[in-house]
């Protein structure tokens, strides 16, 4: 039976390493050859571009767009949406994620004369809390990468990769989802470039037969990178004498001649969703991988949270206009007027979307870079925001009474212990390893102890033969000792006169620079909060990690134990069931982790059916993300939630000569 073969070419002006003035050159050499293809050779063609660069083509040759619009009305070529700015979703607040696909279909319908049906989930980063968004707006169905969420899922059926399915949202929404495949395309990228034949990519094409008619995505990623070098890496393919487009060309002339292969247009796949192997209702994310992401494990959701040349700075500015706009009566949020007819957000919230784009995080040129910090800069200069109004101030010592050990009976030193004990809080902390959680119970102080540290030796697993904290940081460098704030300290403890909650300071000093740590452990409510405050010298190239939470596997039952978590929309659940993951173990010697969480309303609950322990941190502060880890051992198990301010892969960049500081805290209570 036929191979029904269909594309969608992705289009991208602010592709992080071509600067501005490369923009003709590559609307001459990538955009039209792609629209001269679909009408000489009348092949059916997909093409995507966030709205952003719809604009700039328009600017700069608004022939090319009216092209455009004449094969749209010839059905040569179906248009694909995805928003204003290539934003990566799981990453960035519910409201920016609205906000910006309002935009985009605002922008579509202006230019083009209609709204896109089909969203390209942008660089396929997914997570299940954007369906509502993507109904909300308008969108009739996605297109999300087969290989990923198929990996997190050995269940599933291999014939599903060929029909349309349905992705499943937090709720009971659901949207209908046309597969795009990461081998695929890069067999494409590869028979273009030269370095495989025609014959070989037919050779795999034609793997793909079955006995029934299927559905495959023969491309479904960038069209700058043909006739064209962004410049990314000193390995990107050479180019050749001969045309790329030439060669594209050749591949589908041959294609539509062979018997064995039809081409469609995206959104023809959808017909089949009655097909006995279509219309399955999916769930996309699991526990390893909340946010899958297409290609290989390099390609994850850490590259543009905190790698780069200054993720995490960017993204906790970000946050913070993101905070300020919600406070702003004129500036009209975009989850209050989404489904009213015609309503738009402030302009502002299209600028955040456009300072929230992916390609200021990765490959950015310095040209492009220094433009780029001029625009955020204003614009938050523009909303008044001040970076002092978001630095945590020192304790106020004139509220704070200094208290000693053996005060009451609140505050007992046993050693190289001190224990705290409240109304509703128990904590141990460890002074001989900087203040590190020993063992910590929320409200409940007759069980077992929620979280703290395991001892060497707790788990008959060799695998695990170390001592594992709570509350403690640890910096790994390439070539370089670890460095962690466990050292010995002596903490001054006071008590607040107002609240009665007892708060426990102490300085670490560490080859990089001073870390003080103050902990808040509550009188009348069941919360520890950790406040973190970095004044180092500088921050080498590596991974930082901070606020570790091990938790008891005594005091959770593992049959029922799960994660839930927000990743750009509504809260997820995900029951860990006994599989086995890590979100911050390394991809490779120059990958150190492979994916994360968003936490985009800033808390993370894990527990069981009976308690649970929710961890609320602040992105304003620092916009870190979350690294889950679960793993069995001979007769146990091993559970903890870290938080990433820093990790290394391809676009990490060091770029900060001077002075860091970065403060950050993490607050533990229970439900």
């Amino acid at each position: 039976m036929k191979l029904r073969l269909y594309t969608i070419h992705h289009l991208n002006l602010c592709f992080s390493s071509i600067e501005e003035e490369q923009r003709p050159d590559v609307i001459q050499k990538c955009y039209w050859p792609l629209l001269r293809l679909a009408e000489n050779l009348h092949v059916p063609v997909g093409i995507e571009t966030p709205a952003y660069t719809l604009e700039a083509i328009t600017g700069i040759d608004p022939s090319w767009t009216e092209k455009l619009k004449d094969l749209c009305r010839r059905g040569l070529v179906e248009f694909i949406g995805s928003g204003y700015a290539q934003i990566i979703a799981p990453l960035v607040p519910a409201e920016v994620n609205i906000a910006n696909i309002m935009f985009g279909n605002q922008i579509y319908e202006k230019l083009l004369g209609f709204r896109p049906g089909i969203a390209l989930v942008n660089e396929q980063a997914y997570s299940a809390g954007l369906i509502q968004h993507y109904l909300d707006t308008g969108y009739k169905a996605i297109v999300m990468e087969w290989d990923n969420p198929a990996k997190g899922h050995p269940e599933w059926h291999g014939e599903w990769r060929y029909y349309p399915q349905y992705a499943c949202g937090v709720k009971e929404e659901k949207i209908p989802l046309i597969w795009n495949n990461s081998i695929s395309f890069q067999k494409f990228q590869r028979y273009a470039h030269g370095d495989i034949e025609m014959l070989e990519l037919f050779h795999y094409l034609a793997s793909h037969i079955g006995e029934d008619v299927r559905c495959f995505p023969l491309y479904g990623n960038d069209v700058e990178i043909f006739d064209f070098r962004p410049g990314r890496f000193h390995t990107e393919a050479i180019m050749q004498e001969e045309s790329e487009w030439i060669r594209i060309g050749s591949l589908y002339e041959t294609l539509a001649k062979d018997e064995r292969f039809e081409f469609m247009l995206p959104g023809q796949v959808l017909a089949y969703l009655a097909d006995k192997q279509g219309g399955n209702e999916l769930r996309l994310e699991s526990p390893g991988q909340p946010i899958p992401v297409k290609k290989q494990g390099k390609y994850n959701i850490s590259r543009w949270a905190v790698t780069g040349r200054d993720d995490l700075g960017v993204n906790t500015l970000c946050w913070r206009m993101h905070d300020t706009l919600m406070t702003r009566e004129n500036a009209q949020l975009p989850s209050k007027v989404v489904k009213v007819e015609n309503a738009m957000p402030h302009e502002d919230w299209k600028w955040l979307s456009y300072f929230w784009s992916s390609d200021f995080r990765t490959h950015i040129t310095q040209k492009r870079w220094e433009v780029y910090q001029e625009q955020l800069h204003h614009f938050k200069d523009r909303l008044s925001i001040i970076d002092a109004n978001y630095l945590l101030p020192e304790p106020d010592k004139d509220g704070l009474q200094m208290v000693t050990p053996n005060c009451a009976g609140k505050i007992v030193r046993k050693g190289r212990f001190l224990e705290i004990r409240t109304k509703k809080v128990v904590v141990r902390l460890n002074c001989k390893k900087g203040l590190a959680i020993d063992r910590l119970w929320l409200d409940n102080l007759d069980g077992p102890f929620l979280c703290g540290t395991l001892e060497h030796g707790y788990y008959d697993d060799i695998s695990f033969g170390a001592d594992w904290y709570t509350g403690h940081t640890v910096f790994e460098s390439i070539g370089q000792p670890k460095m962690t704030d466990l050292s010995p300290v002596e903490p001054e403890i006071y008590r607040d006169s107002e609240s009665g909650d007892i708060v426990i300071c102490g300085n670490i000093t560490t080859p990089l620079g001073t870390i003080r740590k103050r902990l808040r452990v509550g009188d009348n409510a069941p919360a520890v909060e950790m406040i973190f405050d970095f004044d180092w010298h500088s921050v080498p190239m590596g991974s930082l990690r901070l606020g570790t939470i091990t938790l008891n596997p005594e005091a959770f039952d593992r049959n029922s134990i799960y994660y839930q978590v927000s990743n750009g929309g509504s809260v997820e659940t995900f029951a860990v069931n006994d599989k086995e993951f890590d979100h911050g173990g390394a991809v490779s010697f120059m990958v150190s982790t492979q994916g994360g969480l968003g936490i985009t309303d800033g808390r993370v609950i894990m527990g069981d059916a009976k308690r649970r322990i929710v961890v609320k941190t602040d992105h304003t502060l620092a916009a870190l993300i979350g690294l889950m880890q679960y793993q069995k051992t001979n007769s146990n198990y091993f559970w903890r939630l870290s938080f990433s301010a820093g990790e290394t892969d391809e676009t990490r960049r060091l770029y900060r000569q001077g002075p860091c500081k970065i403060q950050w805290k993490v607050l533990l209570t229970a439900q």
